[in-house]
């Protein structure tokens, strides 16, 4: 082992400065929090930069250095982590990308524990199946890059299982034109900033959404750039208090509370998602007793089990997670709530937490 005294040496080039830092910090004291519960980890952060360039140079030595090692927060650079993982022979734990191309590139080589982009949109479609009719018209609108495109397309896909009949997806140009006249309901997918613009100028419209959903919705900093956002509808990896049974590592509540008594706040999802793959990631070289590669690979994949951040369970082929469920959120009085479990319709496409 490469930690002291014989402990574990859990490794991550995390965003501590940079455009994905707020994200990237929060993942940061996640995983410190996590091992001064567990008391046998030791914990090797590096600053990426939010810079792929950086990341390049920073992971080699972070995997050199550490049993195990977990991704970078953000696809972007999650999809360069994945190629120097196969590059090099390496195994790492994806808690931070969750583009489709992203948890199949490199199977053997990561293990993804978040839901993939095309399936974000599940529940809101579901939600929405028994509460319009499916011949009113859907909208989907996609930010620039291949994450809002996957989201995109996942969701037409979905939508069209479900009989919903006028779907049109495409640019925000495409999308958001003057003409619109009847009932519609609005899905942005795309970055944060894409689907805060997206939003802001579908209510400019002379006929705005009747309802509308956002990825970037789902997060509590949306509040901030669109102040009315009563009865958004948003979609999130991870909701506090929906009550995850914790067969693997720390219980929401033991991590919520030490991270509180710690940090002096609530954590958002990022610590969630990157404790989840560290406590994964121990869990199968403890099973394993031992820290190759392809080993790992194969315990990983065989274990069908739930963190605090909810179910796993991954494709022994390709790595891409099918066990875990994304989570409708809705804004209610300035609130961000969940409303997946008790959303009219649900059709879970995934064996339940």
């Amino acid at each position: 082992m490469k930690g002291t005294n014989g402990r574990l040496r859990v490794g991550a080039c995390l965003s501590l400065s940079g455009r994905f830092a707020p994200f990237g910090r929060q993942a940061a004291r996640g995983l410190e929090v996590w091992a001064g519960l567990d008391g046998n980890i030791d914990v090797l952060i590096e600053d990426d930069a939010s810079n792929v360039g950086q990341l390049q140079a920073l992971l080699p030595g972070v995997a050199g250095r550490c049993d195990l090692v977990l991704g970078p927060y953000s696809t972007v650079l999650m999809r360069a982590a994945g190629d120097l993982a196969a590059e090099n022979g390496w195994l790492i734990w994806n808690h931070g990308g969750s583009g489709d191309d992203v948890e199949t590139a490199h199977p053997g080589h990561v293990v993804s524990v978040l839901t993939p982009a095309s399936r974000y949109m599940e529940p809101f479609l579901d939600y929405l199946v028994d509460d319009i009719e499916p011949t009113q018209e859907l909208r989907i609108a996609y930010g620039a890059g291949r994450f809002g495109r996957q989201v995109a397309s996942g969701a037409q896909a979905y939508a069209l299982r479900l009989g919903f009949g006028q779907i049109h997806i495409g640019s925000v140009d495409d999308i958001l034109t003057d003409d619109i006249a009847n009932d519609w309901t609005l899905i942005s997918a795309g970055t944060f900033e894409d689907d805060t613009q997206i939003v802001r100028r579908a209510r400019d419209l002379a006929t705005p959404p009747r309802v509308a959903c956002a990825v970037a919705a789902g997060v509590r900093r949306f509040i901030e750039m669109i102040q009315q956002s009563d009865g958004m509808f948003g979609i999130a990896q991870w909701v506090q208090g929906r009550g995850h049974a914790a067969r693997l590592g720390p219980s929401e509540r033991e991590f919520l509370d030490a991270y509180y008594a710690t940090v002096g706040e609530a954590p958002d999802y990022p610590a969630i998602q990157a404790v989840a793959a560290a406590a994964l990631a121990v869990q199968c070289v403890n099973r394993a007793e031992s820290t190759c590669r392809e080993v790992i690979w194969a315990t990983s994949a065989a274990l069908d089990s739930s963190t605090l951040y909810g179910a796993f369970r991954i494709d022994d082929t390709t790595g891409a997670q099918l066990g875990h469920q994304t989570v409708l959120t809705r804004w209610i009085d300035g609130e961000l709530i969940s409303v997946s479990d008790n959303a009219p319709g649900r059709r879970s496409t995934v064996a339940p937490d």
